[in-house]
């Protein structure tokens, strides 16, 4: 499973979009996609290749000379409609381009460019029988390193075109709920929608589609991730919401510190902080590091097993200490 996400910068700014690349290999992004929109920013792109390390998509529409300039620069995919290009010998010209490049390319169906006037109830299959036909494309150019995608912003619908095209091929999918708003909006949708693919084996790269930062959405890809047990990349923080039981003031705001210094770990690691006994010796001894607070003190637990009494004001410091030592 391969964390993708898109830059949101233009193109043909070498400067800011290397910068912007750059912040979403540190955040743990794998893969990045670049709005190619014409030939100034296909020729952008062997500056950009030059100075990155990530993989690169170049996305493009409609223009083959764009598609063949972006091969040519070192993309590692691009993701194209044939049928937007709508002459055959240009297809077949980017698709030999790209196979002796030895890249893929990303084909799909996206609500947006679909008839408006279908019916809802035929929207899915819609969407899954124009991204089969985009691929078909390709291979009657004979071209078959190809990636699937198809997209939504109703969750429901790219939820069932998506089972739709997996139980049809076996190309590798691209998930993503397509303009999916803005961030707590997104967060849902798109958990909702590929989580339910990711738990069904569904799904080789994903993205968040959210209206704002890029990291954003690849801290958000991470997170689905490792809650799911696909990947685990961080901290994974285990804590209530607390009620009329909590023995400590303020939990909430530790529980952000937490959360707030557990960002600086990178690797796999599950910190508990409960706010009473009901269910906190549980969990505490199930994490590799847990606090379960009794009356204005915790017990602080190492991979199961009670180490000492920890008083509110240490809280933080106690987890974050062991979970770096661990």
């Amino acid at each position: 499973m391969v964390v993708q996400t898109m830059t949101k910068t233009d193109t043909r700014d070498v400067a800011a979009t290397v910068a912007q690349i750059r912040d979403l290999e540190g955040r743990g992004c794998e893969m990045v996609r670049l709005a190619v929109k014409d030939l100034p920013a296909a020729a952008a792109l062997k500056s950009i290749r030059a100075e990155v390390a990530l993989p690169l998509v170049a996305d493009i529409h409609f223009d083959p000379r764009v598609a063949l300039a972006s091969i040519a620069a070192g993309v590692n995919k691009i993701r194209l409609n044939p049928s937007n290009i709508r002459d055959p010998a240009a297809v077949r010209d980017v698709a030999a381009a790209a196979k002796a490049a030895g890249i893929p390319i990303r084909v799909g169906a996206n609500l947006g460019s679909m008839d408006p006037n279908l019916e809802p109830s035929a929207r899915a299959a819609a969407l899954a029988d124009e991204a089969l036909h985009e691929a078909a494309l390709l291979e009657e150019a004979d071209f078959h390193d190809i990636v699937v995608s198809v997209k939504s912003s109703n969750v429901r619908e790219m939820v069932e075109a998506v089972r739709i095209v997996a139980s049809k091929t076996d190309y590798p999918l691209h998930l993503g709920v397509t303009e999916a708003g803005p961030l707590r909006q997104s967060l849902i949708k798109s958990s909702a929608g590929m989580g339910a693919l990711l738990l069904d084996g569904i799904g080789d790269t994903i993205r968040y589609s959210i209206s704002g930062s890029p990291l954003w959405e690849v801290d958000a890809a991470w997170t689905l991730l490792t809650q799911l047990d696909l990947r685990v990349r961080g901290a994974r923080i285990v804590s209530c919401p607390t009620c009329g039981r909590c023995e400590v003031a303020d939990m909430l705001g530790l529980v952000n510190e937490l959360e707030r210094r557990l960002g600086e770990i990178h690797k796999p690691v599950t910190v508990a902080l409960m706010g009473c006994v009901v269910n906190g010796i549980g969990e505490g001894k199930v994490a590799d590091v847990g606090i379960a607070c009794g009356r204005n003190a915790g017990i602080l637990f190492v991979r199961g097993k009670p180490v000492r009494n920890v008083a509110p004001a240490e809280f933080v410091d106690a987890l974050i200490s062991e979970a770096n030592r661990l």
